[in-house]
């Protein structure tokens, strides 16, 4: 599907901003869709026309009613649609010759009810775009604006305009998803500036609404659910708009689990599997996926209330020797670093308490904070100064709400008076134990989240720091013009190679020969021992057919290498015809990567980097990452392999040269760029040579669509 134009996004601005709407299946019945819709109309105190329409009725609450859509005024901007299915069509029939923005149209029985329904939606959907409709659904909860005062869902809604009209806008595809995300943010007393539930997307999907979203003033955060991206292309261009106005989007997106599609012709598709292509994707335009409900709520808080969103290490003061242990342990699983004092910070501890209170991170007051409570207020000061920690976070027990008020009372009058830039976090100890209102307020008002799980809270920040290391596309960065069209089909690795040589790839000295003689005249230039290989584009995997022999340290060792590869072949697959035989200088053992790209259908081209062998496929140890990222950050995200100790220097050997290695996945990644045709590469394996020797190919297949 296409971007939509000016109409439609303008079409979308009525349904999100209506200054009209009209219900139709409105009923006086408690319970009833329409009078449901009604009554959040009327609870938020919509200030626009409400227009009625139920053929049975002549009025309902006092409010006239018309029979048809048909009836209604010209140019109404909003129809919520709370009928059956078998009238959907012919009503939004009406809305069309009556010049409607947008429709709602809550009822199922469309695409997910099987051809018939398939068949009912495209007309729906075909009926929208001649007349320019936005439509959301079918088969869908609605939508709130928060803002503007606007509740055409079923679901019974409040107002909770956004304090300071700033607030978070949901997305979702699930209604009920929807619900669950807004109810746990009010509950946390934070505002919305909209949730929008799209159903089935037969018009109108996520991107488009975000797309009317992303310039909002008062969406200053994101959260979305989507099982399904309809436009990824559209939605990655959006998410860098976004990234450029400095606005943050939460994804997430259920589905890790399905089985991926796969590539017949290299090891690349098989690992970078269609969820995970997708967050390297969404990731590189500064989208955050998270992987739970939890997440979603929690990070939606933090971005808003925070006063900017954590960086760096955590710092952490808590009352209780167990908890620091068990915080040690639980940041260590995941990933969440917590540096030292500084020895600054240390000193000016150190001395508040001496022999009492150890000047460490996590930093334990032990029970002297229940006596002396304003340590708390104390200690905060250095650690706000300390350039190692880029956060705080209190862990406080709560065992009683006179407790309670005593230990925070020191740490919300310290929070007032150093008004820290730092973002800063309040876990509580005792899970649901009674905490008073008004701490938890004062906290919220100094844009201090609060939360009953510690561990919850470092789960996301933990998201947060993954997520922050995580590469980025330059907001600048687009494609190179495409090259000359390369043919459908599988090139081999001679012709690969040459190439991916154009474009800055390395590979061991070598030539094709097709015969004996020339093979001969390729190893006396290069020097044996010697490799050979057959070459064909239909022998992908050529030492499946005995297609390789390895280790020819002779002209007579060539010969015998010579004839046995090709009865190989022959007995493999007797009507094989080969281009020739890649004859290539043996290289030296060392540690091997896998480095490859994919180019999706949906989502564009991806880099897979991995250690080589077993380890990337079988292990999962690869990093996928968006093409077009430096050598640099590549160099870094082949640092974060769980086996990257193997290019460090392990037990004695020679530091790899991992800088070499990223610079031949950026020739990768550059090549697919100029090359969208081509639907993968795999270079497999690479061989990372000492440091400052550089990184070669040692084999290489292009898969063109």
């Amino acid at each position: 599907m296409n971007e939509p134009d000016d109409r439609r996004r303008a079409a979308i601005g009525r349904l999100l901003r209506p200054r009209s709407v009209a219900i139709v299946g409105a009923s006086p019945t408690p319970g009833s869709l329409g009078g449901a819709v009604l009554g959040n109309l009327e609870r938020f105190g919509f200030k626009g026309d409400i227009h009625l329409v139920n053929p049975s009725r002549s009025e309902i609450n006092g409010r006239p009613c018309v029979a048809t859509t048909r009836d209604l005024p010209h140019g109404v901007d909003a129809v919520v649609l709370a009928i059956p299915q078998k009238g959907v069509i012919d009503a939004l029939k009406g809305c069309a010759e009556r010049g409607v923005g947008g429709a709602i149209v809550f009822s199922a029985g469309f695409a997910e009810a099987g051809p018939e329904g398939v068949a009912r939606q495209a007309e729906l959907a075909a009926l929208a775009r001649e007349s320019g409709m936005a439509i959301e659904g079918p088969n869908c909860l609605g939508l709130v604006n928060y803002i503007d005062g606007v509740a055409m869902t079923f679901g019974v809604a409040l107002p909770f305009p956004p304090a300071g009209g700033k607030g978070v806008a949901i997305i979702s595809q699930s209604g009920a998803m929807a619900t669950v995300v807004r109810a746990a943010l009010h509950a946390r007393d934070i505002g919305l500036s909209v949730t929008v539930s799209t159903g089935n997307e037969a018009v109108d999907g996520v991107e488009d609404f975000l797309d009317a979203l992303v310039d909002d003033p008062s969406s200053a955060v994101i959260a979305m659910v989507v099982e399904q991206f309809r436009k990824p292309a559209q939605f990655l261009r959006l998410a860098r708009r976004a990234r450029a106005m400095n606005k943050q989007i939460f994804l997430m997106h259920p589905g890790r689990g399905q089985a991926a599609r796969q590539s017949a012709a290299t090891h690349t598709g098989a690992i970078a599997g269609d969820w995970d292509l997708m967050r390297a994707r969404v990731e590189g335009e500064g989208v955050c996926v998270v992987e739970s409900l939890e997440e979603l709520i929690d990070l939606s808080e933090i971005a808003l209330r925070s006063p900017r969103m954590p960086s760096g290490g955590v710092a952490m003061i808590t009352d209780s020797g167990a908890f620091k242990a068990m915080t040690l342990d639980t940041c260590e699983l995941l990933g969440l670093a917590t540096p030292p004092l500084s020895p600054a910070s240390a000193e000016v501890i150190g001395a508040i308490a001496p022999g009492l209170i150890l000047p460490t991170n996590p930093l334990d007051l032990t029970a002297q904070a229940l006596v002396d409570p304003d340590l708390y207020r104390k200690t905060l000061r250095p650690l706000i100064d300390d350039p190692a920690f880029g956060s705080i976070v209190f862990g406080v027990i709560f065992s009683s709400p006179l407790i309670a008020h005593r230990k925070n009372k020191p740490i919300i009058d310290a929070l007032r008076e150093f008004k820290p830039e730092k973002p800063v976090y309040l876990a509580m100890l005792g899970d649901e134990a009674e905490v008073p209102a008004d701490l938890i307020a004062d906290f919220r008002a100094l844009g201090v989240p609060f939360f009953r799980s510690p561990e919850r809270l470092m789960r996301a920040l933990a998201r947060l720091d993954h997520w922050a290391s995580r590469p980025r596309l330059p907001i600048d960065f687009d494609r190179p013009a495409p090259r000359e069209r390369l043919p459908s089909g599988t090139i081999p690795e001679y012709r690969a190679k040459a190439l991916l040589s154009h474009f800055g790839l390395r590979a061991p000295a070598g030539g094709m020969a097709k015969s004996l003689e020339e093979a001969r005249d390729v190893a006396a230039r290069v020097g044996y021992p010697v490799a050979l290989k057959a070459q064909s584009p239909d022998l992908s995997h050529k030492s499946d057919a005995g297609g390789v022999i390895l280790g020819l340290v002779s002209e007579a060792a060539l010969h015998d290498g010579w004839t046995r590869l090709h009865g190989n072949v022959a007995l493999a697959l007797p009507d094989l015809v080969l281009d020739g035989v890649l004859v290539e200088t043996m290289s030296p053992r060392g540690v091997e990567l896998i480095i490859g790209a994919k180019n999706d259908p949906d989502w564009g081209p991806v880099l897979v980097v991995g250690l080589g062998g077993v380890f990337a496929e079988a292990l999962k140890d690869a990093r996928i990452v968006p093409v077009g990222l430096p050598a640099a950050a590549i160099a870094s995200e082949i640092g974060k392999l769980k086996g990257a100790a193997l290019l460090k220097g392990f037990r004695g050997d020679r530091p790899r040269d991992i800088a070499a290695a990223a610079e031949l996945a950026a020739c990768v990644g550059r090549f697919i760029l100029a090359h969208p045709e081509v639907a993968e590469i795999d270079i497999n394996p690479v061989l990372v040579l000492p440091e400052g020797e550089g990184a070669l190919a040692l084999d290489a297949l292009i898969h063109v669509a």
